[in-house]
């Protein structure tokens, strides 16, 4: 079994991305700039968006970050997105997510420029890339697909198995499996919560990604022998010998099932320190106008 060290990829993906951004700054003579907007104190979206305004400062990108109260008015936060949208200083734009109720996320995702849309949420980034054209990737499926191929793991002619359909991560990796070239090919199976006797398709996987967000959820016997497994869950659960009284908890029951594996991803240092550095990606290619002009 060998294991999918994340964050050691992810560290030199880094690296790369800085150096790419001080040629940027030499040409045009500004960093990257990463605007994010952050609605509430969600302690959860709080360490993430720290995290991401870290990353910036680590790579020589420059950041901003927008904070609102829980009773931001709908209207509010789109002129707000409206004023970043125009300003040629910044190269890309999340919102981090859930809002709160009373606002509707898919309008505030398409009320951002699809040329700034780092998270690679707008139709016009999602439907470019299911029909294969350069897009913005959402960025914990192009972590999975980079972990692919730098570890070398073939993926042609493999059946990969989804357990997950969000439209952040299983719906759209999905379809880069699917599609032609290296990591691709692959023969798609996806699974969700209606899917009955689950374990059936999952002993069919070569490749099985975990993205259904409920903890430990993927069993020895539901794994084949030799089998690559991505756990993509990051479900915090009660750890009493914990500092903070909680730990990380992925989708599969790691010490069951990683013996039976060839390539397994841990929780954490697997998959999360992908998705960190996927943001960072597109945001160099926002800068670098590799997609859109």
């Amino acid at each position: 079994m060998i294991l999918i060290d994340g964050k050691k990829t992810a560290e030199e993906i880094r690296k790369e991305i800085s150096v790419e951004a001080k040629r940027i700054f030499e040409k045009r003579g500004s960093r990257p700039h990463l605007a994010a907007i952050l609605v509430g104190h969600d302690g959860g979206s709080e360490t993430y968006v720290a995290h991401k305004v870290k990353d910036c400062q680590e790579v020589g990108f420059d950041s901003t970050l927008v904070r609102f109260e829980d009773n931001v008015s709908e209207d509010e936060l789109l002129e707000k997105i409206r004023e970043l949208n125009i300003n040629p200083l910044i190269d890309g734009i999340i919102v981090q997510l859930p809002l709160p109720k009373h606002i509707n996320e898919q309008k505030v995702i398409e009320s951002i420029d699809f040329r700034k849309d780092v998270d690679g949420f707008h139709p016009v980034n999602v439907g470019r890339m299911v029909i294969g054209l350069p897009a913005y990737i959402s960025a914990t499926p192009q972590g999975i697909v980079e972990l692919l191929k730098r570890y070398r793991i073939t993926t042609a002619g493999k059946t990969c198995v989804v357990v997950g359909r969000s439209n952040i991560v299983g719906r759209p990796l999905s379809i880069l499996l699917s599609m032609k070239g290296e990591p691709g090919d692959c023969t798609v199976i996806v699974c969700h919560s209606r899917t009955p006797n689950i374990e059936h398709f999952t002993l069919q996987a070569d490749i099985l990604v975990a993205a259904l967000g409920k903890p430990k959820f993927i069993k020895a016997n539901m794994v084949k022998q030799g089998a690559v497994v991505i756990d993509v869950g990051t479900t915090r659960v009660p750890e009493a010998s914990a500092k903070n009284g909680w730990k990380l908890t992925g989708d599969v029951d790691f010490n069951e099932v990683a013996s039976k594996c060839s390539y397994i991803t841990p929780v954490p240092g697997g998959v999360g320190p992908m998705t960190r550095v996927g943001l960072l990606y597109n945001t160099l290619l926002a800068a670098s106008k590799k997609i859109y002009q």
